[in-house]
């Protein structure tokens, strides 16, 4: 069964499953990597890609100018 909900940045409403405005870095792990991301509205974002898919497990607020 395929969710019909889809999980967006809570700051600016940019799905989590689009891709990155920005990639930070990329670091390989045992289990597969860790993406250090930047979302259009500046949050930045740490997803973990292994082989259950991509998960955001990190995520902050904005940069205030």
């Amino acid at each position: 069964m395929t969710s019909t909900t889809r999980a967006v940045c809570p700051h600016c409403g940019w799905p989590d499953d689009a891709e990155p405005f920005q990639v930070v870095s990329r670091h390989g792990t045992a289990a597969g990597r860790t993406e250090w991301t930047r979302c259009g509205c500046g949050s930045l974002q740490v997803r973990v890609v292994d082989g259950g898919g991509t998960r955001i497990v990190s995520r902050s607020r904005p940069a205030v100018a």
